[in-house]
């Protein structure tokens, strides 16, 4: 039996410095009384506690580390820059610098072997290093091998040999190389607080005829919100009263301002521009559109992609394998040949150089800069290995409706093909058929019947919608169906009469949508309906062949030629169309089974099986769209189809620096290695390849918040 995890409490974490510290620091919490479970997010910073427990509680359990526990509120109002000789860090640094520089001075002046020269060296490896000695020496105690436990041994053992000037620069060094790790990936994290700082944390509010201000966490839904020009929106709502344009560049990524009026729904975070206005609250502040984009970043950097979890496995074997490397240098030459002194000195520069901080940092570092930067643009990546996905995509599949089309078809002529019945009795029958009905051609005819018709309103029983094809009822003792032209052929002995078929090939053949109404087994009218294309989408289509997409799909449920009109206008490659739900589902499979990557991009609700089945699922219009944000791997903030070109290109280009990334940390290990074995490398030589492993892949992977929408 399951059991239920209660009292979940998210925490954010300062001073967690690496992934292994991570892992260590989970492990410790779970095992603290009363902790049923917990979850650590090393890219977020944040840590999910299910259980009773204190904050003391949970220091103590990372005390290792140093590690230090936050709220929400402490972790963004404590987080601001501190400046640099507030840093206790780096205090230390500089002053272990200092003496290391007073040791040389003291060195070239006095000798090596001077107690002064020795006494200043000392201190600068205690200052500097005592943090990690003693995390070493503990790690080493459980026989957990990692890097500290490498630098440590390294670093005594040098001074067990009397080079202390190499022990005072390895310690530099590799302080040096912590702040450098520390900063790339508070670079990444700042996405994160950047995103929870975007909206106000208090709200005007107007309750029993008074208003007051709260603390938008006092907030319920229903309250009355009061927002005036210039001021950012506070919490999700609709609109009560007045009208604005409100810029969603920072939930949306649009570029321009948006009209809103009485009844348009705003979100947390956007800025209105211009108008008074009152808006009636609809979600509280934890299920707000902007707190469920900074939920699914975190987690999307909580999700390891496959380059990352190699990274992690190798790294869990290759620890232990280094050190019994240099078990046998430091041993086994000196048997043989002698030279003891200079054997584990070798020894300890292998120990050095094969720390693995560039190999471990080099993936997660590009994945969190890559998901965050894709945030601020208004694009959700809910993981590391979806953004992988996204960079070796070959094929997109695109439904029409919504997505290459504005999704909100209009009726462009309306044609009677009997004179059995008046226009407005017939479009009263057609509005009585289709009112109920949430499609958007249902919807098209439902409007024009609406305007155009009579005021006799008619009472439908027996109504029966099929799926893709149509709707049917009946009024009176008459059954009318009305749906695509094939529906009503399979009711009429599966053949239209010849002037029908003629008049719904001549609308087809402009790029119309054909519905047929019929009475009984007789065609009564054809109504002609059309979406229009969006103006960026064969723009788009041509940016995805030019970045290498090898064809773009359109699925659609709309007949043929109406597709394949509309297809020829955006150069889309290959043109289905009258397909059912199920139907795209299996094309997507048919297109996979072929060897296709395939994309599909929807609305994240009609789409959904086809969604789920693609190698990846792009949903449109995430935006207070709860479904799209749940059911896709990739969603688009906005009804934009630019977003899908630039994602792309952007994980394209995460994963070459992934790549070059790992190749880095590899090359740079092998070439020290080499030059190991003849005694070319000293411990500060290996400590400064490890260094500028560090800075390469860092400097690397923060090339990616240069990639724009073009």
């Amino acid at each position: 039996m399951t059991q239920i995890k209660q009292d979940e409490t998210v925490y954010r974490l300062d001073n967690l410095t690496c992934g292994s510290c991570a892992a260590k620091f989970e492990k410790n919490v779970k095992s603290l009384p009363n902790v049923q479970d917990c979850k650590v997010n090393f890219g977020a910073s944040k840590m999910t506690v299910y259980g009773k427990t204190t904050i003391s509680e949970l220091e103590e359990a990372g005390a290792f580390d140093q590690i230090k526990v936050r709220t929400d509120q402490q972790w963004v109002a404590e987080t601001k820059k501190v400046p640099f000789w507030r840093n206790r860090e780096n205090l230390q640094l500089l002053f272990s610098l200092v003496l290391l520089l007073l040791g040389a001075l003291s060195s070239s002046t006095f000798g090596e072997k001077e107690v002064l020269t020795i006494l200043l060296y000392i201190g600068s490896i205690v200052i500097g290093g005592w943090k990690l000695f003693l995390s070493g020496l503990k790690n080493l105690a459980r026989l957990q091998f990692d890097m500290k436990v490498l630098m440590t041994i390294a670093i005594l053992g040098a001074a067990a040999i009397g080079e202390w000037s190499e022990g005072a620069t390895v310690v530099i060094l590799f302080a040096i190389s912590e702040s450098l790790e520390r900063y790339s990936m508070e670079r990444a994290r700042k996405s994160i607080r950047s995103l929870m700082e975007i909206a106000p944390k208090q709200a005007t509010i107007r309750r029993n005829g008074k208003e007051i201000t709260l603390s938008v966490d006092e907030i319920q839904v229903g309250d009355l919100m009061l927002v005036k020009p210039g001021q950012k929106i506070p919490m999700d709502g609709i609109i009560s009263l007045g009208s604005s344009y409100v810029n969603q560049a920072p939930i949306t990524g649009e570029s321009i301002p948006v009209s809103k009026d009485i009844g348009d729904d705003v979100f947390a975070g956007t800025i209105n521009q211009e108008g008074y206005l009152e808006i009636q609250v609809t979600k509280r502040v934890k299920d707000t559109t902007l707190s469920k984009i900074v939920h699914l970043v975190e987690e999307a950097q909580a999700e390891r992609a496959p380059a990352q979890a190699f990274v992690d496995r190798f790294a869990r074997y290759y620890t232990p394998a280094i050190m019994l490397l240099a078990l046998l240098i430091a041993v086994l030459p000196p048997l043989f040949v002698g030279g003891w002194s200079e054997w584990i000195y070798r020894a300890l520069a292998l120990l050095v150089v094969g720390c693995p901080c560039a190999l471990v940092i080099s993936t997660p570092v590009a994945i969190v800069t890559a998901i965050g930067n894709a945030a601020r643009h208004g694009v959700l990546i809910k993981g590391g290995i979806h953004l992988e996905t996204a960079g070796s995509i070959d094929t997109i599949a695109f439904d029409k409706t919504g997505t290459l089309t504005k999704g909100t078809p209009t009726v462009t002529h309306f044609e009677m093909l009997s004179e059995a019945e008046t226009k407005e009795t017939l479009l009263d029958i057609a509005y009585a058929l289709e009112k109920n009905s949430q499609h958007p051609i249902a919807a098209a005819i439902s409007r024009y019947a609406q305007e155009h018709g009579g005021k006799v309103k008619k009472q439908v029983v027996a109504f029966t919608s099929v799926t893709g094809k149509g709707v049917e009822g009946r009024v009176g003792e008459t059954l009318y169906r009305l749906g695509k032209p094939s529906y009503i052929a399979e009711s009429l002995t599966n053949a239209l009469p010849n002037p029908v078929q003629q008049a719904v090939e001549h609308q087809q053949a402009k790029g119309q949508t054909v519905m047929l109404l019929t009475a009984d087994l007789k065609v009564l009218a054809l109504f002609a309906v059309q979406d229009e294309i969006r103006s960026n989408s064969a723009d788009v289509i041509d940016q995805l062949h030019r970045v290498g997409i090898r064809q773009t799909v359109m699925l659609t449920g709309d007949n043929q030629a109406t597709a394949q009109v509309i297809g020829k206008q955006l150069g889309i490659s290959q043109i289905q169309a009258e397909l059912l739900p199920e139907d795209k589902l299996a094309r997507i499979q048919v297109l996979r089974n072929q060897g296709a990557k395939v994309a599909m991009v929807g609305d994240g609700i009609n789409d959904a099986p086809a969604l789920a089945t693609a190698n990846l699922g792009i949903a449109m219009g995430g935006a207070g769209t709860d479904t799209a944000l749940e059911t896709a791997d990739i969603a688009l903030m906005g009804d934009d189809l630019q977003k899908i070109p630039f994602t792309i290109r952007l994980s394209r280009k995460a994963l070459r620096v992934i790549k070059q990334n790992i190749s880095f940390a590899f090359g740079l290990k092998l070439l020290a290695l080499l030059l190991i074995i003849p005694g070319y490398l000293t411990l500060w030589m290996a400590v400064f390849a490890d260094l500028g492993g560090t800075l390469l892949v860092t400097a690397n992977a923060l090339r990616l918040l240069k990639v724009r929408e073009k």
